[in-house]
């Protein structure tokens, strides 16, 4: 929210109340209680009036100091986000006084009270990250004029008269809370969820409030109340429901974040790391799922607006397999129902007469996992909404009928996720798909939400389930999975989430075009989302909207291969690769065998991104933090520690331009090509390549060749790359490629002559098929 007109002047009419100056200091084993003065407190009778903001600063766990910020202290909050749902808090506190001057230091950071004037400054050992000083911290009241453009106020969920037929007038006066972090000379801003624009934030207003606006929007299916910068810190906004922030496009060397209720909560995340943050700040918010080794392979979707039927399914999985493009899940979206009765869970009887029948065909001959799409609406015309109507299964008007209107599926209505009947009635409908032979869900939409005049089964705050809705939902389906078929072995193919949901992966990007801008939003939505505490990330290849040209598609599919998860998905075009011309299919081919052979590598990140929170698909700067051209880029990503990913997004004839980070990288489709770096490489890529480069000191444990799954046994037939040693030994653990567990490990030492290649130890069980050093 912008409540200033200029630096100088407020927006008429809008009315602000400063933290001043502390009146009252208490401390406690973990933090200090403020109440912090509006006014000058010159004499007792100023403080007759005006209100006092109560401030707690204190430290959850290690490395990580809270600022609480209250107004009315009242009011008991419903739908919070959990804390430390994965893993315990490391308590480390320590305070201090010297003069009128407070410290709390958790680890390596160090909050800095001062009373008079009031303000808090941040410090690692070595500076200052970042301050609120004098007059960052206020409760503003805001004429409701200026209010009526907010997300929540101006969506199609508020404004549309069958989804809010009666809606209430705005309140003359909005109260918010603000709180403002100052941004240093060269600082940068990332983050907050998977925001398709400008991948620095810096000069942006960014709105948390999930939307279904696709990729070429200021809207965001994914967002996150949490930034990360490149001082070494982020900052995570304890708050489920609407948040605005403006990154220094209100106040230009400040972050101002909002909330119209009366707490603001906010905890800095000191890491001598980028890593090291997202590590302190999936500890508080939860680490990302182990996955199945079979997701890794590629998932091919029927598209949206085709045909379903049963002959075409066929036909596309034969013609995969003949062309060496194996298929490990195949996906099958809306029309599997009848058309308008979405959500039904019961299979079209005129496309699949049969489902268990032939589902289980297709998986033995096919050797696929079955996908199908769900979302959490119920339309009118679905033989089930009558239960759901009896049953009080839906989000209720206030009025006690259950919420409706016409957008995607006539008359639907909104699964309440909050009622444990309603739950179980969902579950019970997809564990008889379960039964049926399907192995995950497409859990699309969960974005558009009701807000207005609506109320919840269990009464919380509509203003803070509309983002919450998405992470719970997925969580339903994620954990039936699981109960069904073991912890590991589950996987969900979300579109909806924010704060906690990088527990329940994956996510994709959603509706994106078929056009090279496109592919570049996705990139960016993916690199935003993943610097905000998902460890994975994948998109629709080739673009949703639109036939892509053939150039696009090929270039794509390399790009969407060496993302963390593969699907080929389009709306009303299909996206199996001959109709792009048979090289297409050649170039897939390659790509996929390419990311078979290294799902040692890319499981090994699964088992530490559940360990860490660390992502699969990085920014540059998560890397290279010290490099200050990773900074800015958005067009290139490494794939764990060892991998740098350029995917090309220029036409043939077009030179294509990356970065190469110092040190010396070896082509790893190409181990005779070498880049000393840094350096800024402009090259013509062929359309069936695409640049991956290995990082200097890297050993690749890569399967066998022509291997044609991403889930084997990944201890036989290996063959060991290694990359540029130095003096320096090098453990790579091999995984089992079910769970955690380690089958073993390889140690890999530069010979003392060089000549005679590295010393390689590997434990009992590894059977090491070849060596190849650079």
């Amino acid at each position: 929210m912008k409540f200033s007109d200029g630096f100088w002047l407020l927006k008429n009419g809008v009315k602000p109340f400063y933290g001043l100056q502390v009146v009252q200091v208490k401390s406690d084993a973990t933090g200090y209680d403020l109440q912090v003065a509006t006014r000058p407190i010159r004499h007792r009778g100023d403080t007759l009036g005006g209100p006092l903001l109560s401030v707690r600063v204190h430290s959850p766990t290690q490395g990580v100091i809270g600022v609480k910020i209250q107004h009315i202290v009242g009011r008991e909050t419903s739908t919070n986000i959990p804390l430390f749902p994965d893993v315990d808090p490391i308590v480390d506190v320590v305070l201090n006084k010297v003069d009128n001057k407070h410290s709390l230091k958790s680890g390596d950071l160090t909050a800095e009270i001062t009373e008079d004037p009031y303000s808090i400054t941040f410090r690692s050992p070595t500076r200052i990250l970042t301050e609120a000083g004098p007059k960052h911290q206020a409760s503003i009241h805001v004429p409701s004029r200026w209010t009526a453009q907010t997300a929540s106020n101006s969506s199609c969920l508020a404004q549309d008269t069958i989804s809010n037929p009666k809606p209430e007038p705005l309140p003359t006066v909005v109260r918010y809370l603000n709180s403002e972090l100052t941004i240093s000379p060269g600082e940068l801003i990332y983050g907050l969820g998977e925001q398709f624009g400008a991948f620095v934030k810096n000069g942006q207003t960014v709105k948390v409030w999930n939307q279904d606006g696709g990729t070429s929007s200021d809207q965001a299916y994914k967002c996150v109340p949490f930034y990360i910068t490149n001082r070494n810190y982020g900052v995570f906004i304890n708050h489920p429901g609407e948040v605005e922030v403006e990154v220094g496009s209100e106040k230009v060397s400040r972050v101002g974040i909002s909330v119209a209720d009366d707490t603001l909560e906010y905890f800095l995340i000191y890491g001598a790391t980028p890593l090291e943050i997202l590590e302190k700040y999936t500890r508080m918010t939860g680490r990302p799922a182990l996955l199945p080794s079979w997701t890794y392979g590629l998932w091919l979707s029927t598209s949206f607006l085709t045909s379903y039927s049963t002959e075409t399914v066929s036909g596309f999985l034969d013609g995969m397999k003949e062309r060496d493009c194996p298929v490990r899940v195949f996906h099958l979206d809306c029309f599997w129902m009848k058309q308008y009765e979405w959500c039904s869970f019961t299979f079209d009887p005129e496309n699949f007469p049969d489902p268990k029948a032939y589902l289980a065909e297709i998986k033995a001959k096919y050797g696929v996992k079955i996908c199908l799409w769900i979302n959490p609406y119920i339309s009118q015309l679905s033989p089930i909404f009558k239960e759901g109507v009896e049953g009080g299964f839906f989000i209720k008007r206030t009025d006690g009928s259950p919420w409706q209107w016409d957008l995607w599926q006539p008359g639907l209505a909104v699964l309440d996720i909050t009622n444990p009947s309603a739950r179980k009635w969902y579950s019970d409908k997809l564990s008889a798909l379960l039964d049926l032979g399907v192995d995950s869900f497409k859990t699309d939409f969960g974005e558009r939400i009701p807000h207005a005049s609506v109320v919840f089964n269990d009464g919380s705050d509509p203003m803070r389930m509309h983002n919450t809705y998405s992470v719970v939902y997925n969580e339903l389906v994620f954990n039936l999975l699981k109960e069904r078929f073991g912890d590991g072995e589950a996987v969900v193919f979300a579109r909806s989430s924010t704060v906690g949901g990088q527990r329940f992966p994956v996510h994709w990007g959603g509706d994106c075009e078929s056009t090279w801008e496109a592919m570049a939003e996705a990139l960016r939505g993916a690199l935003s989302l993943t610097v905000s505490g998902f460890a994975y990330a994948s998109h629709d290849i080739g673009g949703f909207e639109g036939h892509p040209p053939p150039e696009i598609y090929q270039r794509w599919v390399a790009f969407g291969v060496f993302s963390s998860h593969s699907r080929l998905h389009g709306s009303s075009s299909y996206r199996v690769p001959w109709i792009y011309g048979e090289d297409a299919a050649k170039s897939m081919a390659k790509f996929l065998n390419a990311k078979h052979r290294l799902m040692p590598y890319l499981y090994n990140l699964s088992i530490q991104a559940n360990k860490s929170g660390h992502p699969l698909m990085r920014a540059m700067f998560l890397e290279f933090p010290d490099d200050r051209t990773t900074h800015y880029l958005d067009r290139q990503f490494m794939l764990g520690p060892s991998l740098l990913v350029a995917p090309v997004f220029v036409p043939l004839g077009e030179e294509t331009e990356y970065y190469i980070p110092a040190g010396r990288w070896t082509s790893f489709f190409d181990p005779t090509r070498t880049i000393d770096g840094p350096k800024w490489v402009r090259e013509h890529v062929p359309l069936d390549e695409i640049p991956v480069w290995v990082r200097a000191g890297s050993v690749l444990v890569l399967g066998p060749d022509g291997i044609g799954r991403p889930d084997y046994d990944y201890t036989q037939g290996i063959e060991l790359r290694v990359y540029h040693l130095g003096g320096q030994q090098v453990v790579v653990d091999v995984p089992v490629g079910k769970g955690s567990a380690i089958a073993g490990s390889i140690r890999v030492t530069l010979a003392k002559d060089s000549a005679a290649g590295p010393e390689v130890d590997a434990d009992e069980g590894l059977k090491i098929a070849s060596i190849w050093t650079a």
